[in-house]
């Protein structure tokens, strides 16, 4: 008989409850690792008095929500919905294992996932998710992903949720970086099963974007919190403001300690501890917050793909996930082909090799409506027929194809569009 592939391993898993033993333990581990960053509670709602099964959600503001959520539902335990390629790293996947983590593949259909999720609630259990599907990369909620509201009326069980403020500029996107500053946790109730009976889904997606929805530099622009950024704010910034606010050049910005400037025509900018920044010097210009650096990027792309000739095409590395050994350290994914990686009007498209043998594939635009970035703005996924694939681009511009793919995706009338929601 043929040795189980790790794919096959994960989907003969059968989801309960965690062990309360290693729950406990887990809970102890994450009471140590708040120290550092103090995390305070507003409960308006107690998801942990809840008797019956629940739904925990929360904005995904950072790569490390659960030490957040956890402490708000205790001594509840939660069974997490977690990206599927994150089974696959070594040792995230005994934790995950052990704590009964449900495998999700993200933007795609997951019929599994959805099972365990079912499962769960019939024992009882409370579930954990971040409808987003992966953490914020420019530090503002993205829309819940398609087919989140119908889920959540499936489910028919009670609703809570967790606003973070401040999670995401102390694990920032384009920087692995930790940097302590203050954590706010705001918790509350967002349905009720009565309610779930008589909302649609769009209704219920309506409400969740409200309520999810933060800008955390909105949010620091009142409170003017500082971060311990050791000097380097600007460390990787350029992954994330690719585009220069005065002469319009493309990943032409320089990054040295708190300073970016544009090699194209000298515009320099500086971020202070409390991630604001400013323009230095007469001649140079920047906008007010961070987020308003990637609606303008945002608001480019979405011009750009208008173009009834728009084409976009980069030279990649392609991962996929492994069959059998783990990955270790910061790998997320196998490298195992390269070729050219193409956005136009009829969809995504990549020709080249992949285990040294040809490999193509075309997905229209309404089925690509983002990507995923499994670590930091240096790689981005999507699945493939059901399969992981991991591209790494020659040049640092993943948050430009990111920018093109979801504005294509709307432009053709993808089910994922954005809201008017950006701080409430």
């Amino acid at each position: 008989m043929a040795k189980a592939t790790l794919a096959e391993k994960l989907h003969q898993r059968q989801i309960h409850s965690p062990n309360p033993i290693l729950y406990g333990i887990l809970y102890g581990v994450i009471k140590i690792l708040n120290l550092k960053v103090k995390p305070s509670f507003t409960f308006k709602a107690r998801p942990g008095e809840e008797k019956g099964a629940f739904l925990m959600i929360s904005n995904h503001a950072s790569r490390v929500e659960y030490q957040f959520v956890e402490p708000a539902c205790w001594p509840r335990r939660l069974n997490y919905v977690v990206g599927y390629n994150e089974f696959f790293r070594f040792p995230l996947n005994v934790v995950l294992n052990l704590m009964q983590v449900i495998p999700k593949k993200n933007f795609t259909p997951d019929i599994y996932a959805v099972k365990q999720m079912l499962r769960v609630r019939d024992q009882g259990g409370a579930i954990c998710l971040m409808p987003e599907g992966m953490s914020s990369i420019t530090g503002m909620a993205q829309p819940v992903m398609i087919g989140s509201g119908k889920l959540v009326k499936k489910l028919g069980i009670p609703v809570y949720y967790t606003k973070l403020s401040g999670a995401y500029l102390t694990y920032p996107k384009h920087c692995l970086d930790e940097r302590p500053g203050r954590i706010e946790v705001v918790v509350d109730k967002m349905f009720t099963p009565d309610e779930l009976k008589t909302m649609s889904s769009e209704e219920i997606e309506e409400r969740m974007n409200c309520l999810l929805a933060h800008d955390d530099y909105i949010w620091n622009k009142r409170a003017q919190v500082k971060f311990k950024g050791r000097g380097e704010m600007a460390k990787n910034l350029d992954t994330l403001l690719y585009l220069c606010p005065k002469c319009g050049a493309m990943h032409q910005m320089e990054c040295s300690r708190n300073v970016m400037k544009c090699l194209a025509c000298g515009n320099i900018v500086e971020m202070d501890e409390c991630y604001n920044i400013k323009a230095v010097g007469d001649d140079s210009v920047c906008p007010e917050l961070v987020t308003d650096w990637t609606l303008m990027e945002r608001r480019k792309a979405a011009e750009d793909v208008k173009a009834p000739d728009f084409s976009f095409s980069e030279h990649v590395k392609i991962g996929k996930l492994p069959d059998y050994k783990l990955l270790k350290h910061v790998d997320t994914s196998v490298i195992c082909g390269e070729g050219t990686l193409t956005l136009d009007h009829s969809g995504l498209h990549f020709a080249g090799k992949k285990d040294g043998a040809d490999f193509s594939f075309h997905m229209a635009s309404s089925e690509v409506p983002t990507f995923g970035m499994c670590t930091d703005i240096t790689r981005f996924y999507t699945f493939v027929d059901g399969e992981f694939v991991e591209f790494f681009p020659d040049s640092r511009d993943v948050l430009r194809w990111d920018h093109l793919t979801e504005e294509m995706h709307r432009f053709h009338g993808g089910k994922w569009q954005d809201t008017e929601y950006r701080h409430i």
